[in-house]
């Protein structure tokens, strides 16, 4: 039992090294996500030069402000989350894009006993990518494989879907419209949201002047 499990580990670590480095210059073809969504897939991936600076500089002002600084894990949000996990309610997370990519890649979704294998999982990958690429191929990985709407994947579809043109040319608020519904995309509307997507995209919005001109996402464009 020892030998099968040392080898079963070996055998883990080797193969995910492995993926790790082939996506440091391939993009991943698929994810399990994307295999398991009922509602057909629409992707297209382009090159982090054919995404405008607004799309980065708004996930960074909405999901991760530490992108740049960390080394895939925000201590500080983690503790919050737990936090007001530990209030009650519902469950909320502290996840860096770093760990969001990593999941998305490499690992699953839902709920459930798997969550915590995942998050397990989530943290050998967060390093993994995090000591393999570089924070810009982690942006660029994350804007095509994120889930952007109903059997919609990556900002490029995303922004075709929702404003008929190229994510190389989103506006501010466009891009903050997206960032916003990326936490739940089947639900959140992007084209004409309403209540408390448009008011967390429009702060999103004037938080992506801020994350340029600090240099928020310096890393991306170094």
């Amino acid at each position: 039992m020892l030998r099968i499990l040392a080898k079963t580990v070996v055998w883990f670590v080797a193969i995910s090294v492995g993926l790790t480095v082939l996506y440091r210059f391939v993009p991943p073809p698929v994810t399990v996500t994307m295999v398991l969504d009922g509602n057909g897939i629409t992707k297209d991936w382009e090159p982090l030069s054919r995404i405008d600076r607004n799309m980065v500089a708004a996930v960074v002002a909405a999901e991760d402000g530490k992108f740049c600084s960390h080394s895939g894990f925000d201590t500080e949000a983690i503790e919050k989350a737990l936090e007001r996990n530990a209030r009650g309610g519902r469950l909320r997370g502290g996840s860096t894009i770093s760990q969001q990519t990593a999941k998305n890649v490499f690992l699953w979704q839902g709920e459930g006993w798997t969550r915590y294998l995942r998050k397990g999982l989530e943290v050998w990958f967060t390093f993994l990518i995090e000591n393999l690429w570089d924070k810009r191929r982690i942006m660029e990985v994350y804007l095509n494989v994120a889930e952007t709407g109903i059997g919609t994947y990556g900002v490029e579809a995303g922004a075709q879907r929702y404003f008929g043109k190229s994510a190389a040319n989103l506006t501010p608020t466009e891009a903050a419209r997206m960032a916003a519904a990326l936490p739940s995309p089947k639900t959140r509307a992007v084209k004409s949201p309403s209540g408390f997507t448009r008011r967390y995209g429009n702060t999103i919005a004037a938080r992506i002047g801020t994350v340029k001109r600090d240099g928020y996402d310096a890393c991306v464009y170094q």
